[in-house]
């Protein structure tokens, strides 16, 4: 068996943080689940779980959240939720609200960590990003540029910490079998008909695949938990046929395009007789 590891899992009133939790107490893990209201996850305290409450748009309750929870091995980022609408479309505060959940929240988790996991030379943080980060759609610019900003600083911060001896890793989901589109996704304040085809349609198009994604929550945790097992952890895990599918396609749409404007592109340096 595994060595027994303790998780610090935030979001887990439902959705990957609760089938994440559930898993991880299965496999004989000990979990500290947290959820802004502690109602949500009563359920499942028990002599090997812990629960705490966080909300991670608020930086002091962060902070005394993870000194409450002491030494723990796994850091799992998955607060958050979508906010569909065009960039125009949605308002100032929805925008706002969007970047501190999901991205500053779990920098700010992350942030509040580092000091325990550097003092103990090893952990994991697993931030749960989306396919939207890996490319993105109409009415997503939001959301998805939120999650491409926790990728970019995951790369980085995964530089700075592998001569620690803690890994970082980011999970890409396509479509899964959660309440995300009933329960966790805000719409645009202010929509506009000019964007019935772009923003609209996708929105419409989310909404009809509620209760048929082809993506089994269970099977992800176990996925996510076995990259915690390994010595050498990827930086990306893509969940599913359809991210998988996506990312490949990404990957060969930008060497086309790159290729494609090379001649443009590349003479931009000096030369030897400037």
């Amino acid at each position: 068996m595994t060595e027994a590891k303790t998780w610090f899992i935030t979001g887990c009133s439902s959705g990957f943080g609760r089938s994440i939790a559930e898993a991880a107490l299965a496999a004989g893990h000990r979990v500290i689940a947290t959820a802004r209201d502690l109602r949500s996850i009563a359920g499942i305290e028990c002599e090997t779980c812990r629960v705490l409450t966080l909300d991670v748009t608020d930086p002091a309750n962060i902070r005394e959240a993870i000194a409450e929870a002491g030494s723990f091995d796994v850091l799992v980022n998955n607060a958050g939720y979508g906010l569909l609408g065009a960039v125009e479309e949605c308002d100032d505060d929805q925008i706002r609200r969007s970047v501190e959940m999901n991205f500053l929240g779990p920098l700010n988790v992350i942030r509040a960590a580092l000091p325990m996991l550097r003092s103990q030379k090893s952990g994991h943080i697993i931030n749960i990003s989306a396919a939207a980060a890996i490319s993105n759609y109409p009415g997503f610019g939001i959301y998805g540029g939120a999650k491409a900003a926790l990728e970019f600083m995951s790369e980085s911060l995964r530089l700075e910490l592998a001569p620690l001896g803690i890994h970082v890793t980011l999970v890409e989901p396509g479509p899964f079998r959660t309440n995300f589109v009933t329960r966790s996704l805000e719409k645009a304040s202010q929509p506009l008909a000019d964007y019935d085809g772009t923003s609209g349609k996708f929105g419409r198009l989310i909404a009809s695949m509620n209760g048929k994604q082809p993506g089994d929550p269970a099977r992800a945790a176990k996925a996510i938990l076995a990259i915690t097992a390994v010595e050498s952890p990827p930086l990306r895990l893509v969940l599913g046929k359809y991210a998988n599918d996506k990312a490949r396609r990404r990957a060969a749409d930008l060497e086309k395009e790159r290729s494609a404007w090379e001649t443009i592109g590349l003479p931009t340096e000096f030369t030897a007789a400037s």
